[in-house]
């Protein structure tokens, strides 16, 4: 067999549920909702909302997050699909190496890395802002050397590593307690959100939202740039979703579960996202809003420094749960590989005991940590979005090889419209490819060649299809 047909030689979706039979079902829809919900009520709502009003939408940002909200439930019925008819760990990289290749799921796999490590770390660095900010209302500062890395003049940003390792000894902890931490957190950032939107409506200024769509942002065909840029940087909000699907391992007949945890996810963030975007820009000019702390700020605009205060706290709540989300995602992903041989293979062993992949979650927060302590949020979350798109392109294109495929037949959750609705949401994810910078791309392209030099180098020597 040549090197080129070893490489794109296809992983048996038996041996994955075989290997991942240790892991214990006990998730329900709830569960993966507030997993969903928890992920993507995170950082995006407390601080994209602002950025991408001042910066690229104005008040019609609003209109980027409902087009985000569509396109990732179309991307999201891909996910649910795959995860019916393969139940196991890894999202997109098991089921690339099942559908396209093993080299081409380790890729999707690379990317993923992109998304949930650096997300993990954004986030949590997003944490340590707010936490900041509130610590600073009480007269409490904290120091440069422990409030940022090397980049930006600091040493360590210290509480960006603090609840990374919080949230490692939570989930260390088992499943159950993670979950049960998950969804009274959840609960109470939501009720916080609903809050904002309720109590805030009574401050909204109808002139704030004239223009809608102000000129300065009209560029490209139709005018549209602005939104379409808006949108493509809004994809990050919502990468939550997939993660949803990096746990069908130990979801409760994930046939079912897993397209309602999905979907479930997609509307309550949608019309969160939408709502608190229309608030945010009535009670305050677009102009002002590029800020990390938007609502807050807002607030603090109309002098409900009370109130503010509180959205500042339901901020930390969302972060937390995201974090503890995208961890929980990051070490699934790791053992994966690991449970492949495309890295070691000490990765991929479930503890007895806990029935956790314990190495898998050490890895994951080592790595998490050096990042969040580090490195700064900007240079983070700008190869996010590449991952993630990235990841959904091929997910989508993939039901289309799916539905050939007679070994993988079930019963199900599928994508409705077939094979119209799998290919739009395909071409669309190339297309906000295009929207993202040219530095973007350039950072994202050298990963994925890091990427094809491991697997070449040590992946496909030690890979359990060798």
């Amino acid at each position: 067999m040549s090197l080129l047909a070893r490489a794109f030689k296809r992983e048996s979706v038996d041996n994955y549920l075989s290997a991942d039979s240790h892991m214990s079902r006990v998730l329900t829809t709830r569960d993966l909702i507030s997993l969903g919900v928890g992920t993507v009520i995170g950082t995006g709502i407390f601080i994209l909302p602002g950025h991408e009003a001042a910066d690229h939408a104005g008040p019609a940002v609003a209109i980027a997050f409902l087009i985000a909200a569509i396109f990732s439930g179309l991307s999201g019925m891909a996910f649910a699909e795959f995860s019916a008819a393969m139940p196991v760990a890894g999202s997109a990289y098991s089921y690339g190496g099942a559908i396209y290749g093993e080299i081409i799921g380790w890729l999707l796999g690379w990317s993923l890395i992109v998304e949930y490590f650096l997300a993990v770390s954004a986030i949590a660095t997003g944490f340590s802002a707010y936490l900041g900010n509130l610590l600073a209302i009480f007269g409490i500062h904290i120091p440069k050397y422990l409030s940022a890395g090397p980049m930006e003049g600091g040493i360590v940003n210290l509480f960006a590593v603090l609840i990374i390792l919080f949230v490692a000894a939570i989930l260390s902890r088992g499943l159950n307690t993670s979950k049960k931490v998950e969804n009274g957190a959840v609960v109470i950032k939501i009720a916080i959100l609903i809050l904002f939107i309720v109590g805030g409506s009574f401050f909204i200024k109808t002139s704030n939202y004239v223009p809608f769509y102000p000129k300065e942002f009209h560029s490209g065909l139709g005018g549209l740039n602005g939104i379409w840029a808006a949108t493509a940087s809004i994809i990050f909000a919502f990468l939550g979703f997939d993660t949803i699907a990096a746990h069908a391992a130990e979801v409760k007949n994930p046939q079912k579960t897993m397209a309602k945890g999905i979907v479930g996810t997609v509307i309550i963030s949608a019309l969160l996202y939408t709502l608190f975007s229309i608030v945010l820009t009535g009670i305050v000019n677009y102009k002002k809003l590029g800020v990390d702390d938007p609502a807050a700020f807002a607030l603090q605009v109309v002098h409900q420094t009370q109130f503010s205060i509180v959205i500042t706290i339901g901020a930390l709540i969302g972060m937390f749960t995201a974090v503890l989300a995208l961890i929980y995602a990051s070490s699934r992903l790791t053992y994966s590989f690991g449970r492949d041989g495309l890295l070691p293979r000490s990765l991929g062993k479930i503890s007895p005991g806990s029935h956790l992949p314990v190495n898998a979650l050490i890895l994951a927060v080592v790595v998490e940590v050096i990042f969040a302590g580090l490195i700064p949020l900007s240079t983070l979350a700008s190869l996010i979005n590449a991952g993630t798109l990235t990841a959904f392109a091929f997910i989508n294109f993939g039901i289309l090889i799916l539905r050939r495929r007679k070994d993988l037949a079930h019963d199900g959750f599928k994508v409705p419209g077939y094979p119209i609705v799998p290919f739009i949401a395909g071409m669309i994810s190339l297309f906000f490819i295009t929207q993202l910078s040219a530095e973007t791309l350039k950072m994202f392209g050298i990963w994925l060649l890091l990427g094809i030099i491991w697997y070449f180098s040590y992946g496909i020597k030690h890979s359990k299809l060798s």
